[in-house]
């Protein structure tokens, strides 16, 4: 009997470090990071394939990074993978729920496909993420204003 309040301390002590938000962010590994910076190089270039090749590199080196997910996301939407690039950031937001910069990736990939609904509720995610405002609450309503508008004119928002 007097080890049960031990147990329980100890049980909630554990509990709260699997709780996303109360443990510490690890480390990205260097190597994983350096990947990142020559597939964005890569991207910038417009070589597709090299950006690609270079991001999965780096998830290879870092499973963890999510910036490798939302940069394949990325390289996906260039590439009209639509669909590929929800399922990248959808890692990246499954590792980190408030990435900001998954999230606005991920809503141009889904008003890309014709998903404005699910473009919004990320919209909503961002705004109360950036209440004053931020990068990427402001190009993804960019980017829904301009799938409400193109019905009207005929031309479909990419």
């Amino acid at each position: 009997m007097r080890t049960t309040p031990l147990a329980l301390a100890l049980g909630l002590f554990a509990s709260t470090l699997a709780v996303p938000g109360v443990a510490q962010e690890r480390a990205i590994d260097p190597a994983s990071i350096a990947l990142v910076e020559q597939g964005k190089a890569a991207l910038e270039a417009g070589n597709l394939d090299a950006a690609d090749d270079a991001f999965e590199a780096a998830l290879v080196a870092d499973p963890a990074n999510r910036a490798a997910f939302v940069a394949m996301g990325r390289v996906a939407i260039e590439q009209e993978l639509y669909g590929q690039a929800v399922a990248m950031t959808r890692k990246a937001l499954k590792l980190e729920p408030t990435d900001r910069d998954a999230l606005a990736v991920q809503t141009e990939a889904l008003v890309a496909m014709g998903a404005i609904e699910r473009a919004k509720a990320n919209r909503a995610k961002l705004a109360k993420l950036c209440p004053t405002g931020c990068a990427q609450l402001t190009a993804s309503d960019e980017r829904i204003s301009l799938a409400a508008a193109a019905p009207a004119t005929g031309e479909r928002a990419n």
